[in-house]
């Protein structure tokens, strides 16, 4: 057992808890002090650097005194009409959150059915047994979010989540629960961002949805903090009968950035379209690990995720998609590509397939590449600097997946601050046709 993992236990004994999740919480830390600390002979931490979070002292949580939205970190924040929550170091602002609707309630604030909802899904949808920081999750759970949409019901507005740590030496711990009864719609954007300065705490964030029969969700997750923060998440769904989701998600990279998707197909008929783009630099790190498990026929998945890594920055992505034995009538596709910019770059991408049932299409599979030199040269040739040309052709690689965003916000705020990060500005939008021109090397 880990220094980390006794010093997040001992966390536990500076919060006041709410009484009723008390059973979930005990539960939760008998797990996680009986489960390994992940080394790198732990095949899903293989290539996730854990030294740095091993090393990281746990003393506080983030309070109101150190709750300050500056005008920088406000400028960050997307412009989109919707119920917004904002908690600064995991601690709710209510100067800077909109007027919550009976839909929208934080745990501390649910009435007696509000809460028996809760307990009846909250730890429920993840496999905490199989996935250490959501255990974590559970043991420090004291407050949350719970989005709730009646049967029949659609959200007026997107829920727009903000999470943001500024540079303090504390921990948050934030968690949502999504809940769309049968028939009804909604849309939740969850943001993580930073302030500029280094970071130095760590963040560990857990969403669980259940989808009701024939609910449809559209759900992103952007991770945009400062290069030195350290995050930990994970992202739990199940799919009852003909249930939609649409996920999208980003992120730039940090120390240390994991991820984790399992999505559950529980009943007939449900759909998934997963994409995500992950943009490491400079010796920063992104770990993106998802599961898609198809237990029920007649379901699809759809599954795309690019990524580009430059400097000496280090990308992971494990895709696995499992069809159980009863999943007949399955379609199922994961694509994983990668470009790398520099020759001390790294990816490790590893898709998996594992099928039990003999009446279904699938296909996986990842592509690593480098910028196509005959590309370069014909931009140039065409007037471009070589710079110029590998910056379109680094851009174009991921704008086809930002031209898919739905939520328009969503996709006018993203696409300038990354056209800015490949250092050009939106004449860039109109290039997504050249990521075609890439050289691809297939590897699976």
């Amino acid at each position: 057992m880990s220094d980390f993992q006794h010093q997040a236990i001992r966390l536990t004994a500076q919060q006041q808890p709410l009484t009723w999740l008390e059973s979930l919480r005990n539960k939760a830390t008998d797990a996680w002090l009986a489960q390994p600390w992940p080394t790198r002979k732990t095949e899903h931490w293989k290539y996730t650097p854990m030294q740095g979070l091993q090393k990281t002292l746990l003393h506080v949580w983030g309070t109101a005194a150190n709750q300050i939205l500056d005008k920088a970190l406000q400028d960050e924040l997307i412009p989109v009409d919707a119920t917004r929550l904002v908690f600064v170091n995991g601690v709710f602002d209510a100067k800077h959150s909109s007027r919550l609707p009976e839909t929208v309630v934080r745990f501390s604030q649910a009435d007696a059915e509000q809460q028996a909802l809760i307990e009846k899904y909250l730890g429920n949808i993840v496999e905490g047994e199989h996935h250490l920081f959501a255990t974590l999750n559970n043991a420090w759970v004291d407050d949350g979010v719970l989005i709730h949409v009646p049967r029949s019901q659609r959200l007026d507005k997107p829920v727009y989540i903000v999470n943001v740590v500024t540079a303090v030496a504390a921990v948050s711990n934030q968690r949502v629960l999504i809940v769309l009864d049968e028939n009804s719609q909604a849309e939740i954007i969850e943001h993580y961002l930073s302030s500029a300065d280094v970071q130095n705490g760590f963040a560990n964030s857990l969403t669980e949805i259940h989808l009701g029969d024939n609910a449809n969700l559209q759900h992103y997750r952007l991770n945009m903090e400062e290069e030195h923060a350290q995050h930990i998440g994970a992202v739990h769904v199940d799919l009852q009968r003909n249930a939609r989701l649409r996920g999208f998600a980003l992120a730039l990279g940090s120390s240390l950035m994991r991820v984790d998707y399992q999505l559950n197909h529980r009943g007939q008929g449900a759909e998934l379209d997963l994409q995500g783009i992950y943009l490491p630099r400079n010796q920063q790190v992104v770990d993106y690990h998802t599961n898609i498990c198809h237990w029920v026929p007649h379901c699809t998945s759809n599954e795309v995720f690019r990524g580009i890594v430059s400097d000496s920055a280090q990308a992971i992505f494990n895709g696995r998609i499992y069809i159980h034995q009863d999943a007949q009538k399955t379609l199922a596709e994961l694509s994983n590509k990668n470009m790398l910019t520099s020759n001390k770059a790294e990816v490790n991408t590893k898709p998996e397939l594992e099928i039990y049932a003999d009446d279904v299409k699938c296909a996986h599979g990842a592509t690593i590449s480098q910028l196509n030199t005959g590309a370069r040269y014909y931009l140039q040739s065409r007037g471009l600097s070589r710079a110029e040309a590998d910056v379109m052709l680094s851009f174009g690689f991921i704008n086809e997946l930002l031209e898919q965003i739905a939520q328009p916000a969503v996709h006018d705020y993203l696409q300038p601050r990354l056209a800015k990060l490949f250092g050009r500005d939106n004449s860039l939008n109109e290039v997504n046709v050249l990521a075609e021109l890439a050289d691809d090397k297939t590897i699976g």
